[in-house]
């Protein structure tokens, strides 16, 4: 099986993270912030990824901590998750449409961790989650899970469908690069 069972305390924020990646997109996620809770239940639905998420952050302060951390902790799983990335087909894209909004999304589970991020949202938050973080969400993830990891949105006018489909072009981007390619590590140094 290929999960991982995460929890991680600091000043600022408790987290536990559970994710299977061979799920069924089980998502059961409580992170007091409703709007990123909308977006984790899209990625574990649509990534087929089951994930169980909680977190008690400092949300008195803002939804920074809690966001970029949940980020953080993810991607740890998500590495521990894949061990040696041996099996899996490594890369990923996908272009996801919502509404009036088109998200793409373009991985390499490489262990060279990096960020492209190209969206310009139109409103500081979202519900109570600032528009800032869909990005540092993305890049702690990433960091952590040591993806290479291109976002952008196309176009679109709506804040939350731009969001939105950014999550889940990453979530279908992230289905093909953690499918089984039925041999070894791919890559020619032979490992990753």
């Amino acid at each position: 099986m290929r999960n991982a069972a995460l929890n991680r305390a600091t000043r600022e924020t408790d987290i536990s993270v559970d994710l299977n990646l061979d799920g069924i997109g089980t998502a059961v996620i409580d992170t007091g912030i409703g709007f990123f809770d909308h977006m984790l239940t899209a990625l574990a639905v649509h990534s087929g990824i089951d994930l169980s998420v909680t977190v008690d952050g400092d949300l008195e302060v803002d939804c920074h901590h809690t966001i970029e951390d949940t980020g953080i902790v993810i991607g740890m799983a998500l590495g521990k998750a894949l061990s040696d990335k041996s099996g899996i087909c490594r890369y990923g894209t996908a272009f996801i449409p919502m509404d009036e909004a088109l998200g793409f999304a373009c991985l390499d589970i490489s262990g060279r961790p990096f960020l492209v991020f190209d969206c310009d949202f139109s409103s500081p938050a979202i519900g109570e989650m600032d528009t800032q973080m869909v990005e540092e969400f993305f890049r702690a993830l990433a960091f952590q899970a040591g993806i290479t990891l291109h976002l952008r949105c196309e176009y679109g006018k709506n804040d939350h469908h731009k969001a939105e489909a950014l999550f889940k072009a990453f979530a279908h981007a992230l289905k093909q690069a953690v499918a089984d390619n039925g041999g070894g590590v791919l890559s020619t140094k032979g490992i990753l």
